[in-house]
């Protein structure tokens, strides 16, 4: 496969007539200043597509129910029992169909992979079903049918909270021990054979309310030899049970008591101090933050500012999937920095296009948090591949150097025309191939669902 790309964004920087050529997963050569041949793909500006690394994709489904304040003040604690509310009835044909809709979603806003954090996987009532790992195959599934890159990365849940407290009715469908979990992964990784080989099992434990310290460092060092990610200090309730129950702050106590380092993925990590942040940046682990996701639920802003001062690592994901938008969640992450600081361009060292670090960033730091060999343009690299349309008029009266300051914060995802997801051609022309097919099968799996609401 060949791409002829009037410009693109490369490792070494922003070049013209690129011609860019794939052996299977890989991009095996880059032709700056070349011609177009016959049968090449032609695309206007070209750019390494992200990857999403949070994503709970059952959630698609409840987007928009929420949104009616109930008595008394609303938190993401009042969100959470109805999103337990809502799990209950899901089938595994219905886990699927959603799944499919926000991949293809994704992947029409210039997402070429996605990191599920899965923790759905037991029968209404907490019964395993009769394959323990059914539910993940059902993600999978749905990523073989779209093509995404999958990192997928089962959830240990074992508690209500801080304690070792028995979960709640609501969250019988997501518990495990540590025995029964590391045989889920075992059977998950053992899927990977009928999936694309850019395809990866990792595991999450899901926060130190939902695990023990015990059961942490028994799962790490059993399955721990992937991707590792954990939601960590989304919320100051959080933050106070933790510190109250263990004896510390999440990431002080993360930091302290397991050996984080570029594998980890710390998702949130919105209620940090100075220290805390610094010392984060400095694990290598890579910060997951879901802006629009934690503006939704009332999280609070990333400390970005100091973070990235300390050299750390971040990605973007969609998390709850309210909205996905890749543009939406890069501007929401600098606006919520504007707001709290009263300032603008902050996310960017010294001078700099803000747009550009961003972009940047979230594809390094969301490659390395789904161990993708992608993030830039390079021989070697996956063709993890977005084309936009400079054209557009959002984008047009910008010089090539203005363009991803034009897409983060003046242009919406339609800008985005071809999308590659380990140089599988799976959008053309700003639709997904498989479009028409994966909607009718979500509209008929809602309406399946609501009828059991």
């Amino acid at each position: 496969m060949a791409i002829f790309a009037n410009r693109a964004l490369t490792a070494a920087g922003w070049v013209e007539n690129l011609r860019l050529e794939t052996s299977g997963e890989q991009i095996t050569r880059l032709t700056p200043g070349a011609e177009a041949q016959p049968g090449d793909t032609r695309v206007d500006t070209l750019l390494p597509a992200l990857a999403n690394l949070h994503s709970h994709a059952f959630q698609r489904a409840m987007a928009g129910m929420t949104e009616y304040r109930l008595a008394g003040r609303d938190s993401f604690w009042t969100w959470r029992d109805l999103m337990y509310r809502f799990t209950a009835q899901l089938t595994p044909e219905q886990v699927q169909a959603i799944a499919a809709l926000v991949y293809l979603e994704m992947q029409e806003a210039g997402y070429a992979a996605v990191g599920e954090f899965h923790y759905l996987h037991h029968q209404p009532g907490g019964q395993p079903y009769d394959r323990l790992a059914e539910l993940s195959d059902r993600i999978m599934a749905a990523a073989a049918e779209t093509g995404i890159g999958l990192t997928h990365l089962p959830v240990l849940y074992s508690y209500a909270g801080v304690g070792e407290k028995p979960l709640e009715p609501g969250q019988a469908r997501f518990g495990n021990d540590v025995d029964r979990f590391c045989t889920l992964v075992d059977q998950a990784r053992g899927a990977l054979t009928a999936m694309p080989s850019d395809c990866r099992v990792g595991i999450a434990p899901h926060s130190l309310r939902a695990t023990s310290p015990t059961d942490l460092a028994q799962v790490v060092a059993a399955q721990g030899q992937g991707p590792i990610h954990i939601h960590i200090a989304e919320q100051p309730k959080e933050v106070a049970e933790v510190q109250a129950g263990i004896g510390a702050r999440p990431v002080d106590w993360l930091l302290a008591n397991a050996a984080v380092d570029g594998n980890w993925c710390l998702i949130h990590a919105t209620h940090m101090t100075e220290g805390e942040t610094r010392a984060m940046a400095a694990s290598g682990a890579v910060a997951g933050l879901c802006p629009v996701t934690e503006a939704n639920l009332g999280d609070g802003p990333f400390n970005g500012p100091t973070y990235l001062c300390a050299g750390g690592a971040f990605g973007v994901g969609s998390d709850s999937n309210i909205l996905i938008s890749l543009t939406e969640e890069l501007r929401s992450l600098e606006y919520s920095q504007r707001l709290r600081d009263l300032s603008r361009n902050v996310l960017v060292l010294g001078e700099g296009s803000v747009g550009q670090t961003l972009y940047c960033g979230a594809a390094s730091g969301g490659a390395q948090a789904l161990s993708r060999n992608a993030g830039e343009i390079a021989e070697g690299k996956l063709a993890d591949l977005v084309a936009i349309d400079s054209q557009n008029p959002a984008l047009c009266a910008l010089r090539a150097d203005q363009l991803l300051d034009g897409l983060v914060f003046a242009a919406k995802d339609h800008v985005v025309t071809d999308l590659w997801s380990a140089g599988r051609h799976q959008v053309k022309d700003g639709r997904h191939v498989n479009r028409d097919r994966i909607i009718a099968n979500y509209q008929s799996a809602i309406a399946g669902l609501l009828s059991g609401l």
